[in-house]
């Protein structure tokens, strides 16, 4: 390899290097573990390429320019639409799976999530949980991450939803199965928000009700 060569390798990766830190600072702040489907796929897609664009030599150095930034504005493009559509969000990136109930082990959704039990114990034990048999709730996410609710003293807690923080607006969207856990129905949601000063669900960003009656009200665009 001449000295002209290896300048040039060492300038095309110093630049590529900037360029992929650029993009991925672009598509936002997300640990490793919560990265989305396509996060993954955009992540691996634009590494393979620059480094395609590094290794030859003969190719113009902004070759690889071009995909990279269509890749970015397609990542941003769903990461929008996602914002926007709950129905597009839980096709693309999935929903929550419940792999325990109330203490019972769920198999099947286990099985569809090709979720095995060393898997379970593993992550049990990285939460600090020593047993199955503490475990009131354990969700995997859609990132493969396990939440787990470990159970609480009943004589304490008189859990009136299971263990669970129900959300019952998400983007200003009324969750109407939550309520029927619940029991409830729209006009009971409205005129609790009334109460608390909330006169139109359509300005609530979320809401959410947790296992002591206790409520989180985020208002959209409040500061």
């Amino acid at each position: 390899m001449e000295i002209e060569e290896i300048y040039t390798l060492i300038f095309r990766t110093v630049f590529y290097y900037g360029v992929v830190v650029l993009i991925f600072r672009l598509m936002g702040k997300r640990e490793v573990g919560e990265l989305s489907l396509l996060d993954i796929v955009v992540y691996i897609m634009i590494a393979e390429i620059a480094v395609l664009t590094i290794d030859d030599l003969d190719l113009f150095f902004g070759y690889g320019l071009i995909p990279m930034v269509l890749l970015l504005l397609i990542q941003r493009l769903t990461a929008w639409i996602s914002l926007k559509s709950p129905l597009f969000r839980t096709w693309f990136e999935g929903k929550p799976s419940i792999i325990i109930a109330q203490g019972k082990i769920d198999e099947y959704q286990m099985k569809k999530n090709r979720f095995n039990f060393d898997d379970l114990l593993q992550q049990l034990r990285e939460n600090g949980t020593e047993s199955i048999k503490d475990v009131s709730y354990a969700i995997l996410e859609p990132s493969g991450k396990l939440s787990i609710i470990e159970k609480v003293n009943q004589n304490k807690v008189q859990a009136k939803i299971n263990g669970l923080v129900l959300p019952l607006i998400v983007d200003g969207r009324i969750q109407s199965k939550a309520l029927a856990e619940l029991g409830k129905d729209e006009q009971w949601l409205i005129a609790q928000l009334a109460e608390r000063g909330y006169h139109d669900t359509k300005q609530v960003s979320f809401c959410s009700i947790d296992v002591n009656d206790e409520w989180y009200i985020d208002k959209k665009n409040e500061k």
